[in-house]
């Protein structure tokens, strides 16, 4: 079996790593000129980190990683709101959190899927993926002209610019969810804070987060919330950040000021609704391309990791009747990924909303909150039993 997999991101990787590991001959096209690394960083929860030590991963993974052990919310004016200890969720589920940055996790990844014996190919912009009228097999048409017929397309290309899901689908429009979110890396830098907490700033309409990497790196994430999209100045982002958070509690001030600005991106961020159909003749889509949930849910790139164990699975097993194969991976992961969409968009609306009494209730609503319980229950949502 010969396999395509369109986009070189956490989702695309992991594919080619668990099919190569399967014996599944894998070429990966991206269309930038390298590896995709949107975004800062990422948490790999229990529910992903238990799948990357399946995968043979995780060893290489820790070894860039941070390990936080507690997620400390606190309000913009410095109220603690409540911890949750990251331990009963690494428990419940068997499998420790990790925080690493978005460029180490893909350099590993990508080294992974080339020591397996995967094709990666750079500079590889797809222009459409075509129906074929004398087989159920699309085709994929790139840039430089040239056409190819895989028995299987694996659609992995995110969520903004999938032609796989315009094919799958006939339309591809995500939906603008009325908040951005600035994000930053900051490395080989003296922090006032401690490496293993994880801290969770809400404001009204705004939120910041910072997860630390190391004694010596962190990500954060600025978030507000706005009406339209506008054009993005990036000369302009260490300005529109400090004008919102100047007088949020301490580090973030530091934060940003300390964070080169070629290390800041701005987002638009968007999601997708649940979809019910992931696959149209030999094309499947799997990450973002087929359920691009929020930030907010913290699951994006581990459901995109539990997608390559379920595809590679499914298509290591009898696959002679593609249909089959696929309408099994979709109903294995279909109503798990639509919850967790769910989900984060409701979490949004709670965190980035403009309402002072709202917030000012929310906040005194998390300070009672039993964070024990909610962190069983986020393993049971999170659990890949």
């Amino acid at each position: 079996m010969k396999v395509a997999i369109i986009g070189g991101g956490v989702a695309g990787l992991c594919c080619g790593i668990a099919l190569r590991q399967r014996g599944i001959d894998v070429d990966i096209f991206e269309r930038a000129a390298s590896p995709k690394t949107i975004g800062a960083g990422v948490v790999l929860w229990p529910n992903a980190t238990l799948i990357l030590s399946q995968l043979g991963l995780l060893q290489s993974i820790k070894g860039h990683a941070g390990s936080p052990k507690e997620m400390r919310r606190v309000s913009s004016s410095g109220d603690v709101l409540g911890s949750l200890d990251i331990g009963i969720i690494d428990k419940q589920i068997g499998s420790p959190s990790l925080s690493i940055s978005r460029s180490a996790l893909i350099n590993v990844l990508l080294g992974a899927f080339k020591k397996a014996g995967g094709h990666f190919h750079c500079n590889h912009p797809v222009i459409d993926i075509l129906s074929n009228p004398d087989m159920p097999k699309a085709s994929i048409r790139f840039k430089s002209g040239l056409l190819i017929t895989p028995e299987v397309i694996i659609g992995a290309e995110g969520r903004m610019n999938s032609p796989s899901r315009h094919y799958v689908l006939g339309n591809n429009k995500p939906v603008f969810q009325k908040f951005i979110n600035w994000v930053g890396i900051l490395e080989n830098h003296s922090f006032d804070m401690d490496e293993n907490v994880v801290l969770d700033y809400w404001g009204v309409g705004a939120r910041f987060g910072v997860v630390p990497l190391s004694p010596s790196s962190a990500y954060w994430a600025a978030g507000i919330t706005v009406e339209t999209i506008s054009k993005k100045q990036p000369k302009h982002y260490h300005d529109e950040i400090e004008s919102v958070f100047k007088h949020w509690p301490h580090p973030i001030l530091p934060l940003i000021n300390a964070t080169p600005l070629h290390k800041i991106n701005k987002i638009y961020v968007h999601d997708h609704d649940p979809i019910k159909t992931w696959h149209k003749d030999n094309v499947i889509l799997v990450g973002d391309a087929a359920h691009a949930p929020l930030p907010t849910s913290g699951q994006g790139a581990c459901q995109a990791i539990e997608d390559a164990w379920h595809i590679a699975e499914a298509l290591s097993g009898d696959s002679s009747d593609l249909q089959t194969t696929f309408k099994r991976f979709t109903e294995a992961r279909q109503e798990k990924t639509a919850n967790i969409t769910l989900s984060g968009r409701q979490f949004a609306q709670t965190v980035f909303n403009d309402d002072p009494e709202f917030c000012r209730i929310r906040d005194e609503t998390s300070k009672s909150t039993d964070f024990d319980s909610l962190a069983k229950a986020m393993a049971t949502g999170w659990s890949t039993a």
